[in-house]
């Protein structure tokens, strides 16, 4: 299971970005009150999810074994990854609605309710996974099961509450079609994040796959802390995300000073919460990787990715923050920029020589991660002052 999360997010990247390109559309036409466009935008949303969503079930279906091998994922888990991997696509098409919805939600600025759906959603899953695996004795099948009923389970929660508003954002299933303006204009903004959020997800496919060269102990290690690390990442890219909404509303009603005043406090938010976790984590951080294994080799392994990443929370936070910033201007393409670079020219290549030249350690390996991000950091303050210097042009788009 742990193997397949990479490649699982390297897929459904694009579709991703593609959420992050409505979203911004939308929280400018809700800011706006653009009644005609926003249910353009919304009914072209659900339709480009639907055609995503079938369409990755036949690739993660088809394409799995061999896209597996080419991780050099070890023969002793091979044949259940590639059943997991195979029965969660079954469900991309419930996976894609709820995102897209819950994207919808938050962009105009409910953030409740899709909190409310993903929770029931989530018990849902941990429920299933007791029962198909500890009571129906299944194995990863059983878990990957579970985790499809959940998402549909949350798709159908997320599309009814779309459908029951009477706000301007309103679904109704009669009118779900493809508008073609507004599929450029989403593909426009959309595309960009979908490569970004692709070549982040392939480099950590290649740390993964570095990572599986070690043996199936520093595997589990890496899994590990891939649970941790989504506990710490989150919260910021939360609010980052919170605060790319209400730039998005404020540019859409030409209030443009108080999207300055969002990056601002978030900055704040964002770096002060990276400071803190970056100094919890270097004094607890075996502990908390061993919340999610019994096996003491594993938890050190995992914990020694975890310290050296973790500083990744600082930098991380900037550019997540300034990314975010430049998607609701519609600049997409400078946060693909940004993360290309960072990738191609840090993280990658550092993750590579650190499995070459440490084999007895993952410390080194967590290392490419921050030096990434520093670098994005760096390009985005420079486009931050671009952008001050250019922005009368982008206040009237």
């Amino acid at each position: 299971v742990g193997s397949s999360t990479p490649l699982i997010n390297l897929i459904i990247g694009m579709f991703m970005g593609i959420a992050v390109g409505s979203g911004v559309i939308i929280s400018q036409y809700y800011g706006a009150k653009s009644e005609d466009k926003m249910g353009w935008a919304v009914h072209t949303s659900i339709a480009l999810s639907i055609i995503g969503g079938i369409l990755l079930s036949v690739v993660g279906i088809v394409f799995s074994p061999s896209i597996l091998r080419l991780m050099k994922t070890p023969p002793e888990v091979l044949d259940t990854s590639v059943l997991y991997f195979r029965i969660y696509f079954l469900g991309s098409l419930f996976n894609l609605l709820y995102n897209m919805g819950a994207g919808i939600l938050q962009a105009v600025g409910d953030s409740r309710r899709p909190l409310i759906f993903l929770c029931i959603s989530s018990v849902t899953n941990i429920v299933l996974d007791l029962l198909f695996v500890a009571g129906f004795h299944m194995g990863v099948d059983g878990v990957a099961w579970a985790t499809i009923i959940s998402q549909f389970v949350s798709a159908v929660l997320v599309m009814s509450a779309l459908m029951r508003t009477k706000d301007i954002y309103r679904l109704e299933l009669r009118k779900i079609k493809i508008d073609k303006r507004m599929m450029k204009r989403i593909l426009r903004l959309g595309i960009p994040s979908g490569i970004q959020q692709s070549i982040i997800s392939l480099s950590n496919v290649v740390v993964q796959a570095n990572v599986n060269i070690f043996g199936s102990t520093v595997m589990a290690g890496f899994g590990a802390y891939n649970k941790v690390d989504g506990f710490v990442v989150l919260p910021m890219q939360s609010f980052c995300m919170a605060a790319t909404t209400f730039t998005g509303q404020n540019i859409g009603a030409g209030k443009h000073d108080r999207a300055k005043l969002t990056l601002k406090y978030v900055l704040m938010i964002t770096v002060t919460y990276g400071l803190i976790m970056t100094i919890i984590i270097q004094f607890v951080s075996v502990p908390l990787v061993g919340l999610f294994t019994n096996d003491g080799a594993v938890a050190v392994s995992g914990a020694g990715y975890l310290r050296s990443y973790a500083s990744d929370c600082i930098f991380a936070g900037i550019h997540f923050c300034l990314s975010g910033y430049f998607y609701a201007y519609g600049l997409s393409v400078i946060s693909f920029i940004h993360n290309s670079i960072s990738i191609v020219c840090a993280r990658i290549p550092l993750s590579y020589y650190a499995s070459v030249h440490f084999k007895d350690t993952l410390f080194p390996m967590g290392c490419a991660a921050p030096a990434g991000s520093l670098i994005s950091v760096v390009i985005c303050v420079g486009a931050f002052i671009w952008l001050e210097h250019h922005e009368d042009k982008y206040q009237n788009t």
